[in-house]
């Protein structure tokens, strides 16, 4: 027998209410939680009795932060993250206003009100000094929607700030979680010859900001060479070439620098490479036993020698207000000779003279080095040094606290890296296989490229290819990539900072992150040029 209507429509009206009551709904990866970790119940009531309430969105767990260099570590969260809304601004902790210049860059950048040392509310950001962590490390925590970054220094806090700048850059918002970052070496940056091809204190300020945003914090400005003296002098003014930079653009490039945590290294090359200053004194250049004058070489026997050059030190260690300083020190001519003291003998009369009978031009050399390291050091300067200006076997050593700048394993006197590690010196790597970027492209150098540094090159690698001993990684400082003008006619300023765009990059990750980069070389060209398009 076949059943009436009216029980057909009964049995569907129970199999409806059976399905609404057993009706679930699945979150994103199955979670079942909202944001703050409650068990959302999305199951109808029974009819009668009061409304269920509305399930809370679940988030899946946040990604780390798409940034230039990688944050070392991301702990993961779940929630919307943060990203600049009209309700939000830049506030600073309590206590912490010596961040309001970091604060106020950081607003302007995000486009969004610097509001100083108030409390935070929803949708700020604010920035704290926190005691403890190592040196230029940081701590960004995206909670709540706010973001809260502090750090042990201002330079932390900093590159804090350049961390959510770029990832709101990538991905329009800093994902939820917590950022624990620092630096793997202490120095990292770039290397300009401004001696040899001019460049305006506007491009030079270019290279800094780009230079802050990969959190590179060290600029070397070799400013005098045979070529040219590229900084106005007031107390040698003779020795100045037409196109210079003025001591007034100066200050305002180590003021940029400044606010930007980036040290400005100024380099003045002796006793050679000084060939600019030679041509307004050149009854202090060097000669040989008969009478050719030796190119760019300081006659380091005669006592004007010194005081010309402690003059410059003394003018130009007040100008520049960071704590390095480099002396050079490389390629000096006496020492390239068949028979050094044959070929210039009153330096080897002046070694013995200062050093006793078993000095020789090495001796006299090493000497200079010091006395101007002695010159620059109550300056509160630390004094540093091309490697092949230091050397082995001598009667007279290299002061301990000289920093060894290793750029190659080619030059007359150049000495494996390991024999400066042994030596306990510490090491700044500027390994001309990898880090030099030459114009023009003379003596066999090629244009580096990002991608060789981004997959071959480490700290380690201080000579050729091959690393150092792992056991010598705490002394070896850090790194710079170096833009040489040998031939200053072969690109122009805007070529150069196209050609070095990505090496620097590459550079800046690998002396940030230790190990291998987890993204590929073409997924992190692709990360930089979505970064450089939206700044």
């Amino acid at each position: 027998m076949s059943p009436s209507r009216g029980t057909l429509v009964a049995g569907a009206a129970l199999t409806a209410a059976a399905a609404v009551t057993l009706a679930v709904v699945v979150w994103p990866e199955g979670s079942g939680t909202g944001p703050a970790g409650q068990t959302t119940d999305a199951r109808t009531s029974a009819p009668g009795s009061s409304p269920a309430p509305s399930p809370t969105r679940s988030y899946p767990l946040s990604t780390a932060p798409r940034t230039i260099p990688a944050v070392r570590e991301h702990l993961a969260a779940r929630g919307p993250g943060w990203r600049p809304g009209p309700d939000g601004g830049v506030v600073v902790e309590g206590g912490s206003g010596a961040l309001a210049d970091e604060g106020r860059l950081l607003a302007g950048e995000l486009e969004i009100p610097y509001r100083g040392e108030v409390p935070a509310r929803a949708g700020d950001v604010q920035l704290a000094l926190a005691p403890g962590g190592a040196a230029e490390s940081y701590t960004l925590d995206v909670r709540d929607g706010r973001v809260r970054i502090s750090g042990p220094d201002e330079a932390g806090v900093f590159y804090g700030t350049r961390t959510l700048k770029q990832s709101v850059r990538a991905d329009g918002t800093m994902p939820e979680g917590e950022v624990r970052d620092r630096p793997d070496r202490p120095q990292r940056g770039l290397n300009l010859d401004i001696a040899r091809k001019h460049y305006t204190a506007a491009w030079i300020e270019d290279r800094l900001r780009e230079m802050a945003d990969l959190k590179l914090n060290q600029l070397g400005l070799h400013f005098s060479d045979d070529q040219a003296f590229r900084i106005e002098s007031r107390t040698h003014p003779e020795v100045v070439s037409p196109q210079h930079l003025t001591q007034a653009e100066v200050r305002r490039i180590v003021g940029l620098a400044t606010r930007l945590h980036i040290e400005v290294v100024p380099e003045l090359d002796s006793p050679g490479h000084l060939g600019a200053v030679l041509r307004a004194h050149p009854g202090l250049q060097l000669r040989n036993a008969s009478g050719t004058r030796s190119p760019g070489s300081l006659d380091i026997s005669q006592p004007g020698s010194a005081t010309l050059v402690d003059e410059l030190l003394g003018e130009f260690t007040e100008l520049f207000h960071g704590s390095h300083w480099h002396l050079g020190a490389d390629e000096y001519l006496a020492l390239m000779a068949r028979d050094p003291a044959a070929s210039y003998p009153q330096l080897q009369r002046a070694a013995q003279q200062k050093y006793g009978a078993a000095a020789g031009i090495k001796d006299l050399t090493t000497g200079w080095l010091n006395d101007r390291a002695a010159v620059v050091r109550p300056h509160g300067k630390r004094p540093r040094a091309w490697n092949d200006g230091f050397f082995r076997d001598g009667t007279v050593r290299a002061d301990k606290d000289i920093e060894v700048e290793y750029w190659t394993g080619k030059e007359y006197g150049a000495r494996p890296p390991e024999e400066y590690l042994r030596e306990g010196r510490r090491v700044v790597n500027l390994n001309d296989e990898y880090l030099y970027y030459v114009l023009g492209q003379p003596n066999n150098f090629v244009y580096p490229t990002g991608e060789r540094i981004y997959e071959q090159w480490t700290p380690l690698v201080l000579r050729g290819t091959q690393p150092v001993p792992a056991s010598y990684s705490a002394l070896i400082l850090g790194g710079r990539f170096a833009v040489w003008g040998d031939l200053p006619q072969a690109q122009t300023p805007q070529q150069v900072a196209r050609g070095i765009r990505m090496p620097l990059r590459a550079v800046a990750q690998k002396l940030w992150v230790p190990g291998k980069p987890a993204l590929s070389w073409d997924r992190f060209r692709a990360l930089a040029d979505r970064l450089d398009a939206t700044g």
